[in-house]
Formats: C-alpha cells, structure tokens, sequence
C-alpha cells in the first residue's frame, strides 16, 4: 500500500515556492481580522451562481508516495455560458495597491493554479480561468489579474510542485516510521518513577487523549519536565500527536527541556527537537539588521534555505543553538529565519511562550489541521499570567512623535504631518487631564487610531523608499518576524512605526477587558491599551490546539491560575503532593513588618535576624526582597552590622556578601552563582529581589544552598496599573486585591523559597520575615510543607549583646 502525505495546497506552495532576501521588519502584515474581512467584502460581490470557500482535493501519485492535497479556494465564478469558471484567490494588503504587478507574487500564482488544477479535473474542464484579487484594507480599493491555462498545463504544473516537494515529503516520511518505531520501544528513562511522577504523567496523557486543558501543580523534585514530556511523545507514537511545543519564560528551563529530550534520545528516541532562540542573541551580525545590503546570511535567504533544512533534519534530532547556528553558517543562512522554518518540520518545538501567544511574532504558518495535531506543554505557567498582560496590552509616548514630526519637518510632508497631528493628539490629551496627571477611559480612543492609521501608510512608504522595496506593506497570509533594527536612515521612525502597528493591532482586541490609561509627567504624556484581564485571549490564541498543559511547582492557588490562564468547565487540574518529608525543611516567621510605612524601623532588626541565621551555621544563603531600594536599605545596615561583629568577634569565619544588580550580564550572573559552592569554609549570603533572575529556574542542589530568607509577602508595588486591575476583579464577583496584588505576591514567596529544597538528600532553613505571615489568609496560601513552622520571638536578645 502507497503511503499518503497529506498537506495543504498552501503549506505546499509555501514552501516550494518561496526566494529571494529576508526584508526589513517593517513587512509585517496586519491583523488576521483584516484580511478575513477583506476576504469577505470581495466575496460580497459575487453573483447568485457563484461560489465562495469551495472545499478541493486532489490525489497525486510520485514515486513511492501519495499526495493527498486540499485546500479551500476563495471563490468559484462562473460566466454568464454557464460553462467556463474562474478561481478566485484573493489577498489583502495594508500597502499602496498600486505597487503590485501581474508578477510581484508568484506565491499566490501557485496557490490558484493548485486550486484551478483540482476544479478542472473534478469537473473535466478542459481550460481555467485564474484571478488574483488584490485588496488595500484601508481603502477597500481592489486590483485583479486574470489568466486563462489549459488542463494540461495545470496539470504538468502541479507534477512540477509535487517533484519538487517530494525529496522533502520523502525524508520526513522515512524520519516519521523510524520515530514511530523508537517509541514504541522507548522506556521510562529511570529505573522507577518518583513519588508523585506516575500521576502528572498519567494526568498529561489523559489530556492529551481527551484533548482537553490540564492545570498541574507539581513540585519541585518529581521531575516535572520528564513528566510532561514522556507521554507526549509516547502519544506521538499512538498517532494522537505529531508535535510537541515546550513554551518556557527562561532560558535556564529550555536547558531542562533539551536535556529531558537527550536523555530520551539515550534510551532510542528519533525525535527531531529544535530550539528557538531570540533573534538578538543567534545574529551573526554586530547590528541586527535584515536585509541583504547589510547581511549576506539575509541575502538569497530563500534561494537556500530549503537545501539547508533537508540537510539538517536527514542529519540531527537535537538541534539546539550551537546546532543551528553551525549549519546556518554551512549554508549562509539568518539563523534565526532558519530555526523558524526548521519548527515547522520539527516534531518537537522548545522555544518562548510568545511564539504562540503573543500575536505580533505567533508562528502564523500552523495552520489549523496542523494545531489540531499538536499539544502545548506550558512550564512554569505561573509566569504566564503577567506575560500575557504585557502580550495583549499596548502604549505609545508623546516624546516620539514630537521627534519625528522634527526630523522630518520641511523633508516628508505627508510623513511630517502625520506625526504632527499624533503629537496634536496628546497635547490636547495633557490639557484635558490637566492636574490630575493622570486619566482612565473605559472607550478606546478611536480618534487616535485613525491617525496611527494615517501615520503607519505614510511611514510604509518612506521605509519602502529607503529600502528600494517594491511593496512596503505585506500581504495578508505571509507571515514576517520584526526585526529589532532599523534601517541606518531611520531607526527612531522604524521604532515608531512598529509601536503604531503593535497599538492599531492591539485595539481589534479591545473590549470591556480593557481601559484606555494615560498618564502625564512634565512635557511628556503616554496612553497604554491596558489589558486588565487576558484569559479571554489566552483561550483565543490557544484555539485549536488538540490540548494544553500548564504546569507549575506554585500554580497556587490553583482556582486563581485555572481562571487567570482561560481554563473551561471541563478542563482538568491536579495537585501532586510534595515528594520531600518535613525534616529536610526547618521553617522560621520572623514577625516583624515590612510593609512601606515601617521599613525604615525594621530595617535594623531584619538586619539582626539575618546576621542570627547566619551565625547559626555556616554555609550559602540567598535573602529575597521584595524592591531594590528595600535590599539596599537592609543591605547597608546588615554590613555595618557584619563589621562590628567582625571586630567584636575576629575568630568566626569570613562571610561573603553579593548583591543581585538591576543590569546584570549572563556572565555576571554566572559569577553570581558561582559563588555558591559546596564544602567551602566561608558563609556566602546572596542580596536578591523576588521576582529577579535568582528567585526562579536555578539549582542550586545539596549544600551548595544552606538556607532562604525572604523579606516580605512579595506584594507587588501600590500603582495605578495594579488598582485598576484591582477595581476589575472586584466589578467581576472577585477578590480584587488577592487577584491583584496577594496571589501574585505569595507566588513570588513560593519561587523564593523553592530555591532550597531541590532533591530528596537536601537540608536546610527557611526564614520567612513578615507578621502577615501570622494571618489566615497568607497561612493558606504557603506550600503544605512549609506550615509547620516556628515562630520566632519579635523582640530577641541580639547574639553579641
């Protein structure tokens, strides 16, 4: 029996019909919104007898294999005989329409004959009219192209597609039955499973199964990562999956996840994993810029890049950084383009939540027949919530508008005016709000996207002139990564240009989830989109995927994470109980206040406390607050403290101290962290903030960390933005201030503390130093197994006194 393979006609077309450079990020294409309801006013159109979203197929034997190819062409249109039908692709562009030629997308070309060779062969048509429509989004303003091919000339053309996609087709077919073998004889990596390890495992297949949300708290200890993996990719081998996304807030857990799939590749698995990392960081340039002037990985990208994918995918499986960017150079590629095409291969994506998420940079080419087959694995989903809200929400400052209504004052008109009448805009926003510096409005403020409006077509055609491009906008259905630089003529009016695209595509998601929020300081005057609640929108992007797995040592509580993070009625969660006993773990509240009003006073005797904890036996410590300004205060105190002891009591050991800085380098924090070894005769004590880079995603295991200390419940700072959130939850039946500020501060705690106990052999002491430790409220939302604690008296005799 032939093996089938199934694609889509635009996956298919996709890729064999794509070359040329990677341009200059300002080619992002706007909502998807857009071009659905562009697709719609030209199908408006239409006549009684014609007809729109027609369902096509065809099979198409080549060699060894059976394609079986479908899609849904735009329109059908048939002429006045009766007889003679046209296909209709249409495509939407953001652009000046007139810049478009007959020839300017042979893309679009291939997708409508694909579609035109199935309509004539289902209706034995002997020859076909094709019709590309192009429209412009703003203006509604259409431009069509029509072609007339026979029968036998679309079909050597979709003979000439299959043959060029078929060494592709090929190897993916031969990696697929190998990986489907190595699964089924893949065993759990370990001789047993861990306490607790079986359940999450059973719990993720069951989703995936059911197809279904899971919300696990799982903690730290049980192997959360190889718990997740395992059964997704022994449903992989069941034919439920065909790819796995591992989304991840750090660096530090991709490392965990790449590391989970080696050990599984040790034990036969064939799976190809690739790893994306941030364009910034895999450049191979000096300066980020995309384009082929600047960067010969850009230049001809395309002409080379399927070669370059072949070629890693019949030769690796792990592929992470190192791995990409040594073929890249093999083949002169951008890495980061290359990592991109490579996911949409890769039967396993390990990469940041944003690639799904965040609809500026989302990968746009998963269509839904292939999302229908692929489950996300969300680790450390506690960090998902605020992301998110950053994700879906949008500001804009008055300051860049005003700087390039000056740089192009007497140079741009059209582009002059425009950014004037945006800094017009704010000045009568800032008379408006006068002394109240600031202004909530539940409306979006439609004034000021119609000028964005203005502002973003007049940018795209100075960009386009500056960069000699032939269409500044893209069109709908391509998809374009940003790129993080601009051109070398204007990089304050790229930077514009991207803040005004993000902002008009962040409101066609605004809706009473939203508050428009300006604020005013001197001269300068900003208005955000601020997204109060972003579960709505999480459930939206996650749309179509077969299941999803949120998971998380401190997704508690579990009921405020499962509402935050878009969970159903008939969405899953479990708890695992933690597999560590309560005499690794000695817990301590200290109760003295650290809220704002009392730092100055507590400031000695947290100081006093820490010296105490230290004094009690040597070894690594790690202090968490909750503000910078907070650390420091204590930190000064705590080192003259440490100095007079030092001269009271010369013969006790030396004490180390580092403290966290706000811009710390990877190699700085490397050095951080070094610092913490085992066996040495020095006590090393670590000044960090909750929250920061050292409260989440390291080990330190055994005695490389002796003790935590965490000063404060983690709430985060009094502002505005977390008020309004505030005021939401409560208008919504909720809790406002645990919604706002008490859950997101104790999961800062719970990160905090987690640092210490990272395996069944380590030991240690946890101080926790607030009196609202003391109340029910805060009692309840601390780990099971750091409740049996010690209260340690307020007013204490000092050790020295």
């Amino acid at each position: 029996m032939t093996p089938n393979v199934n694609i889509s006609v635009r996956s298919l077309v996709e890729y064999v019909y794509r070359s040329g450079s990677i341009e200059s990020g300002f080619r992002t294409s706007r909502a998807l919104t857009e071009g659905t309801k562009a697709h719609q006013k030209v199908q408006k159109q239409y006549g009684e007898s014609d007809q729109h979203e027609v369902y096509v197929s065809a099979e198409i034997p080549y060699e060894d294999l059976l394609f079986v190819i479908d899609g849904r062409c735009d329109g059908l249109l048939m002429d006045a005989d009766g007889v003679t039908v046209t296909v209709d692709e249409i495509k939407s562009t953001s652009s000046d329409i007139g810049q478009i030629e007959e020839d300017s997308y042979p893309v679009h070309w291939a997708q409508a004959k694909c579609y035109a060779y199935m309509v004539a062969k289902d209706r034995g048509l002997s020859r076909m009219r094709i019709q590309l429509t192009y429209m412009q989004v703003d203006t509604e303003e259409t431009r069509r192209f029509i072609v007339e091919v026979s029968s036998d000339e679309l079909e050597q053309f979709m003979l000439d597609v299959v043959e060029r996609y078929y060494p592709y087709a090929q190897a993916r077919y031969e990696h697929e039955l190998r990986r489907n073998q190595s699964i089924k004889e893949l065993s759990f990596p370990f001789p047993n499973y861990r306490e607790g390890q079986r359940k999450l495992a059973g719990a993720v297949y069951k989703t995936i199964n059911e197809g279904r949300k899971l919300f696990a708290k799982a903690p730290t200890g049980i192997g959360k990562t190889m718990s997740t993996l395992f059964p997704s990719v022994k449903a992989i081998g069941e034919g439920l999956l065909q790819r796995i996304f591992y989304l991840t807030a750090r660096t530090t857990t991709r490392t965990a996840a790449e590391e989970a799939y080696s050990l599984l590749q040790a034990g036969g698995l064939q799976l190809q994993v690739v790893t994306i990392t941030a364009k910034e960081k895999v450049c191979f340039k000096e300066e980020v810029r995309c384009s082929k002037e600047h960067c010969e990985f850009a230049d001809g990208y395309y002409d080379r890049v399927n070669e370059a994918v072949l070629d890693l995918l019949r030769h690796e499986t792990i592929m992470t950084r190192t791995v990409i960017e040594s073929y890249a150079r093999k083949h002169r590629v951008c890495p980061f383009e290359f990592s991109l095409d490579v996911a949409y291969a890769a039967d396993a994506v390990i990469c940041d939540y944003n690639y799904i998420f965040d609809p500026r940079v989302n990968l746009k080419r998963l269509f839904e027949e292939q999302k229908r087959q692929t489950s996300l694995l969300v680790d450390e989903a506690h960090n998902l919530v605020d992301r998110a809200r950053e994700m879906y929400s949008s500001s804009l400052n008055k300051s860049d508008f005003l700087a390039l209504q000056r740089e192009f004052k007497g140079a741009r008109a059209e582009l002059h005016d425009a950014a004037k009448a945006i800094n017009q805009y704010f000045i009568a926003m800032r008379k408006q709000i006068g002394d109240r510096q600031m202004q909530v409005d539940p409306e979006l403020p439609e004034a000021l996207i119609g000028l964005l409006d203005v502002f973003i077509t007049a940018a795209e055609k100075e960009l386009a002139g500056a960069r000699g491009l032939a269409s500044p906008g893209s069109l709908q259905g391509a998809e374009t990564e940003p790129a993080t630089a601009a051109p070398p003529a204007a990089p304050l009016l790229l930077e514009a240009y991207f803040g005004a695209q993000n902002f008009v595509r962040i409101a066609k998601l605004y809706d009473e989830r939203y508050v428009t929020f300006m604020e005013c300081d001197r001269n300068e005057v900003s208005v955000k989109l601020f997204c109060l609640d972003p579960s709505h929108l999480l459930r939206q992007m996650g749309k179509g995927y077969r299941s999803h797995v949120f998971f998380s040592a401190t997704l508690s509580p579990l009921s405020y994470f499962m509402d935050a993070l878009g969970a159903g009625e008939d969405d899953y969660s479990v708890t695992v109980p933690s597999p560590f006993s309560k005499e690794q773990l000695d817990v301590f509240v200290q109760p003295l206040s650290t809220r704002y009003q009392d730092r100055e006073r507590s400031r000695e005797p947290i100081a006093r406390s820490l010296y105490e904890l230290l004094a009690k036996r040597s070894g690594n410590y790690l202090v968490f607050f909750p503000s910078y300004a907070y650390m420091s205060s204590v930190y000064e105190a705590f080192t003259d403290l440490v100095g007079e002891q030092e001269a009271l009591h010369p013969e006790q050991p030396e004490l180390r101290v580092l403290v966290q800085q706000t811009q710390m380098s990877e190699e700085e924090r490397e050095h951080f962290l070094a610092e913490f070894q085992a066996g040495t005769e020095k006590t090393h004590v670590g000044f960090a903030v909750m929250g920061g880079i050292f409260s989440e995603g390291i080990d330190l295991v055994g005695d490389r960390l002796t003790g935590v200390a965490v000063v404060g419940v983690g709430l985060p700072q009094l502002g505005p933005e977390r008020n309004l959130i505030k005021a939401y939850m409560d208008k919504t039946g909720k809790n406002g201030y645990e919604y706002a500020y008490v859950f997101p501060g104790m999961n800062k705690v719970q990160q905090a503390g987690g640092r210490l106990i990272r395996s069944e052999t380590d030991r240690g002491v946890l101080l926790l130093i607030d009196d609202r430790y003391l109340q029910p409220l805060y009692q309840r939302l601390l780990p099971e197994e750091w409740r049996d604690y010690t209260v340690l008296q307020a007013q204490r005799r000092f050790i020295s006194e």
